[in-house]
């Protein structure tokens, strides 16, 4: 056996046309291997040691002394796949062969019953905990085969670090039209045809954003990525930088193309090396091929893109915050009266949208702003990458179509509660356009979350969760915690660990981070620190619930 023949270093493409025949001896090099070993080296994978499950498939398929077939097998380190609590995961091509909880052990099992004998090694066989029937692809997993999949759509297919594997599947054929074939008057109407909305947070029309800052008068204008996910149990962002950053990189190439720009900045938190280490690679690659730089693709089209890392400040998510880190100042937020694309970096007219929305864009030039607006709800199109965490069967990483319902989410693809359990009550961290709630499992339903609430009591949420607004009185939360099947009076469904009667803290029913995370999100008077103890906030509170120093 042989591991694949890596091809030569990228070489510069100067038209659309060479990028097509690239793509076309990518394609024929790729048909040669007969089988190929994808191992997932995302951050949840490798934490259980598939950087090392990796070396050893490649050490396998460089073997072949033995004397068995000499067949060519690559071995290729991949994105995050998303069912995190399955890792290691390896799939073995052809077949689409999806081995879970994969062990050094297991190789030479593998190699010889699959990669050479063509036969399926069942014990490694992801099992449905509810039917125990096996699924042998995961198109017959229910965690897949409810996702629709469009940002994380090459997730787990490609390697990251090789511009290769992302032109073979289409890459940067996006920004050839955008360059060649359209204007930039018409890139940023098909944006707004297909309803695409900041998955930050703030849900702002991306299109109507992009319009706003190349009106503006100003030169220069900037694009900006936002990868500052600080959000607790939050891995969205961070798992398309690792697994496929040129998508990020081509999305930002047409944003700046859109709007005028010439130059753009990633901003990633200090906390993502992984994802870090394959940007850099992803925009070194990049200027290689005469895509990013100085006249992309021969056009006379420039633009360039820098990373800045970002110090672990929980704020500098916040759009004006993250403006201010990236001019050296301290991350603080400012008054939005003044719009960022009239008045952004360095007081230019900017444009920034975070990791997922930038993914989209390649997608919505290629297929069309009409194909996207047909995903999702009336408000709200397309899909939503969400992170699945907690005590359920499968925790990972999801995209789901807007308009989901939250059950759909948490019993088909998430596959219930551990143990059979039954489902109460589900907090919502990050969902988009919200701050994030407690539901009761009869309130499990997915509305139209990115619609911004009216100013009347709803919650508001500016950037990624970087500056909050609570305008509803969090009673309504306790209320809701109150009712869950498992209190025992006045008080029982309260959750907060600074609780002045000292109790531990709990959550009724078994209703477990969900409670937790509720307590944690109690409000405090304006100006005053979250992080200081102070008084009890007694007006929060229902009848003979007593009150309850901050969080």
């Amino acid at each position: 056996m042989t591991s694949s023949v890596v091809m030569s270093a990228p070489v510069r493409l100067a038209s659309p046309g060479e990028l097509e025949a690239f793509r076309g001896r990518i394609l024929a090099e790729q048909k040669t291997r007969e089988r190929v070993v994808r191992v997932c080296i995302g951050t949840g994978c490798a934490a259980k040691g598939s950087r090392r499950l990796f070396e050893v498939f490649r050490q396998a398929a460089a073997g072949g002394a033995d004397g068995r077939k000499a067949i060519i097998v690559e071995s290729k380190h991949v994105g995050c796949h998303g069912l995190c609590e399955r890792g290691p995961i390896v799939v073995i091509e052809p077949g689409n062969i999806l081995y879970q909880r994969v062990e050094e052990p297991d190789v030479e099992e593998i190699y010889r019953e699959t990669v050479l004998g063509g036969r399926v090694v069942e014990r490694l066989l992801y099992e449905d905990p509810r039917t125990g029937l096996k699924a042998r692809t995961p198109g017959e997993i229910p965690f897949y085969a409810v996702q629709q999949r469009i940002v994380l759509e090459h997730n787990g297919l490609i390697d990251p670090t090789r511009i290769e594997d992302y032109i073979a599947v289409g890459g940067y054929s996006a920004l050839a039209k955008a360059l060649f074939s359209m204007e930039p008057e018409q890139v940023i109407r098909e944006v707004e045809i297909s309803g695409l909305r900041g998955r930050g947070g703030g849900g702002f029309p991306t299109g109507r954003k992009w319009r706003s800052c190349r009106e503006a008068p100003g030169r220069p204008k900037y694009v900006i990525c936002n990868g500052d996910e600080g959000d607790p149990g939050a891995f969205m962002d961070r798992s398309v930088m690792e697994g496929n950053p040129h998508s990020v990189l081509e999305g930002m190439l047409i944003g700046a193309l859109a709007i005028g720009a010439s130059q753009g900045y990633l901003y990633v938190r200090n906390e993502y090396p992984l994802a870090v280490e394959h940007l850099k690679k992803a925009i070194a690659d990049a200027r290689a091929c005469g895509l990013l730089g100085q006249g992309i693709l021969g056009s006379s089209f420039s633009f360039d893109l820098r990373i800045n890392r970002g110090g672990g400040a929980f704020v500098c998510g916040e759009s004006t915050a993250l403006i201010a880190s990236l001019e050296g100042r301290a991350g603080e937020p400012r008054s939005k009266y003044i719009h960022m694309a009239e008045s952004g970096l360095r007081g230019c007219p900017t444009t920034l949208n975070n990791v997922e929305t930038w993914a989209n864009v390649p997608h919505i030039v290629n297929r069309g702003g009409a194909w996207l607006a047909g995903i999702g709800t009336a408000g709200s199109k397309g899909t939503k990458v969400f992170s699945l965490v907690g005590k359920i069967e499968n925790t990972g990483l999801v995209e789901v179509p807007m308009g989901i319902t939250l059950r759909r989410i948490i019993e088909e693809i998430g596959g219930g509660p551990k143990g059979g359990r039954k489902f109460k009550a589900v907090h919502t961290g990050r969902a988009p356009g919200r701050a994030g709630g407690l539901r009761r499992a009869d309130q499990a339903g997915l509305h139209d979350g990115l619609r911004r609430h009216d100013r009347h009591g709803r919650r508001h949420l500016h950037g990624q969760c970087g500056q909050v607004l609570l305008r509803v009185p969090e009673e309504r939360v306790l209320r809701q915690v109150h009712a869950l099947p498992g209190g025992t009076g006045p008080g029982a469904g309260y959750i907060g660990k600074n609780h002045p009667r000292g109790g531990k803290t709990r959550a009724p029913g078994g209703a477990g981070g969900a409670g937790r995370a509720a307590g944690r999100s109690l409000p405090v008077r304006p100006g005053q620190d979250r992080g200081q103890p102070g008084a009890a906030h007694p007006a929060l509170f229902p009848p003979g619930v007593p009150g309850a120093h901050r969080a």
